[in-house]
């Protein structure tokens, strides 16, 4: 499966994001009030990093609570690290494992178009591995 096909049913305009600007104590409420983990941070129509709890955890371990008044371009995760909609999953569980990160915004032609987590990603998987066992069942049980 594609990660195209993956998110097509979603509507890029519902994607959580926040901007440059954004200081990051606002950020802090949006990823609490959305529960969530993490927000791609756009700077115009480009993604310019990304915002995770674990950006948090090492800024205030780092400078304190003074870091809460930063915007979200001095403590993000930049540059950000994308994938192309036209890529599987695969695809995109090994690169997450490879760089160790747990969310990926979705690109098409360098704008993005999605948002994934290794949630939604091992869902997949699990879905496209019971899909083929059934498969699997249904032709051992006609054979």
């Amino acid at each position: 499966m594609d990660i195209g096909k993956l998110i097509e049913e979603r509507a890029s305009a519902d994607i959580v994001s926040a901007s440059v600007d954004t200081p990051v104590r606002e950020a802090i409420a949006l990823l609490a009030e959305k529960r969530i983990g993490a927000i791609p941070v756009m700077q115009g129509a480009s993604v310019a990093g990304i915002f995770s709890e674990r950006d948090v955890i090492y800024r205030l371990a780092q400078e304190g609570e003074v870091c809460l008044s930063l915007p979200l371009g001095e403590v993000m995760t930049a540059p950000a690290i994308t994938v192309e909609r036209g890529r599987t999953v695969l695809d995109a569980l090994a690169l997450m494992t490879k760089r160790r990160i747990r969310h990926l915004p979705v690109t098409d032609d360098g704008r993005m178009c999605g948002f994934i987590s290794i949630g939604d990603l091992v869902k997949a998987r699990l879905d496209e591995i019971e899909h083929e066992a059934e498969a699997l069942r249904e032709y051992i049980q006609t054979a």
